[in-house]
């Protein structure tokens, strides 16, 4: 890794500028939090989808993390059943941005450029994610961690989305194996794409704390994959959403311990001439 991308992955593992405030999404008619900078106009927004059976305080140095950086963060708790909806979900992480994006914040010192919106999914809420940017249109980037299949498939909808994704697998996943669902969507993706690998890393690795659902999922909870994942997951958001070129060189450079299996930062060729064709 080149000294530019080590200096940068240990600046975004850190806290950014902002202070951060904590909101309750209930109060708006869905369950969950939003998490915002305490103020800031026409900042990028992320609906947040947890894992399954997963609480979203196991997400919350993530959630922090990304607002203290300037992105506002909307995180549903639902869907948290045995037998939880990918659809569902997929339907209240649109609905997250919406409310994100209508609601007043911070006392009327935040507003959201509602064309700087993203999803963030781990695991469950990966793959309800992905068919969250497959079905609405105001989605700029996706990114996706240790992702499991859904259904409808999000491997399938990977086809028609065309903005850029970042997918990143835990190479000890014996839930979600890199090979049966990241990799796969990354090959499908229609659009700018990047691809890496936590090295050892499991299903639950970017998650904090103890949960008892663990003792149905191979996986627990570790520091350095959730570092990574975090930093890497806070470049790409701004990078997309703001802009920001000064993240280019640790996007671009291989990262101890998240190897950048393939990038592609435009249109396969097949689906380019197909895109031109239509």
């Amino acid at each position: 890794m080149v000294a530019p991308a080590k200096k940068l992955l240990a600046e975004l593992s850190r806290p950014g500028p902002h202070q951060v405030l904590y909101g309750d999404l209930a109060l708006v008619g869905l369950p969950g939090l939003v998490v915002t900078p305490r103020r800031g106009l026409d900042l990028p927004a992320v609906a947040f989808g947890h894992g399954w059976m997963q609480p979203l305080p196991r997400y919350r140095s993530l959630l922090r993390h990304l607002a203290s950086w300037g992105i506002v963060v909307a995180a549903p708790a639902t869907q948290r059943g045995p037998l939880p909806s990918h659809r569902l979900f997929a339907a209240d992480l649109i609905t997250a941005l919406d409310m994100a994006t209508k609601v007043r914040l911070g006392d009327g010192r935040i507003s959201i450029d509602t064309g700087k919106l993203g999803v963030v999914g781990h695991s469950f809420g990966g793959g309800a994610a992905v068919l969250a940017a497959a079905e609405d249109a105001r989605i700029r980037s996706v990114v996706t961690i240790s992702p499991t299949e859904s259904r409808p498939s999000a491997i399938q909808a990977a086809g028609g989305i065309r903005v850029p994704a970042l997918h990143l697998a835990a190479a000890e996943d014996r839930v979600a194996p890199p090979e049966a669902t990241s990799e796969p969507l990354a090959t499908a993706w229609a659009g700018p794409v990047q691809y890496r690998t936590l090295a050892k890393a499991d299903h639950l690795g970017v998650t904090e704390g103890r949960h008892w659902s663990e003792l149905l999922m191979d996986g627990r909870a570790a520091h350095r994959p959730r570092r990574l994942a975090t930093a890497l997951t806070t470049a790409f958001l701004l990078r997309v959403l703001t802009g920001n070129r000064e993240v280019d060189p640790l996007l671009e450079h291989d990262v101890s311990g998240a190897n950048l299996e393939f990038s592609r930062r435009s249109l396969p060729a097949a689906k380019l001439a197909a895109a031109k064709a239509g």
